[in-house]
């Protein structure tokens, strides 16, 4: 295993043995972001570069509910829990060599262009393997959609520990 590949499974078992894990489901109705969707995919691409994907649409929502429920933006050292004042969220990329999560560093700032912007900038150096540590530490929440490889429901658990 690659370094960057033996510190993300140490860091994704030391995560399963020190913290609960906990799935939930919820049903979320989409049809407002599909339409937003259809509705500028074109303009949204030709004004910025980007296509208009529908993880932009989750980590605004994920920003949305860290905002209203701070304690799940915040982090375990030792005894003490610290919250942050600020949103990063990693989001999960298959790779050929294997799973990385990069981090949207400060999503609770950025609007819809720039976070499809940093997602494509991401994936653009996951797949050759060329992301940092850095670029992979940090993050307080991570969103990973299965849905790319067909499935329906999922149970993906990820590090919060630094790297």
């Amino acid at each position: 295993m690659t370094r960057i590949r033996k510190r993300v499974a140490t860091r994704l078992k030391d995560s399963q043995n020190t913290y609960a894990m906990l799935t939930t489901f919820n049903e979320v109705d989409m049809s407002n972001l599909m339409k937003l969707r259809a509705d500028y995919k074109d303009a949204f691409l030709e004004k910025h570069g980007v296509k208009l994907g529908l993880m932009s649409g989750f980590i605004k929502a994920a920003v949305n509910a860290l905002q209203h429920q701070p304690i799940i933006n915040a982090v375990i050292d030792g005894d003490d829990i610290i919250y942050g004042d600020y949103i990063d969220i990693s989001i999960a990329v298959g790779t050929p060599k294997g799973l990385v999560v990069p981090v949207i560093r400060n999503a609770d700032t950025r609007n819809f262009a720039d976070i499809e912007k940093q997602i494509n900038t991401c994936a653009k150096k996951a797949n050759p393997g060329t992301l940092s540590i850095d670029e992979m530490a940090g993050g307080t929440l991570t969103i990973s959609n299965g849905g790319v490889y067909g499935s329906l429901l999922s149970t993906p658990f990820a590090s919060i520990l630094p790297l």
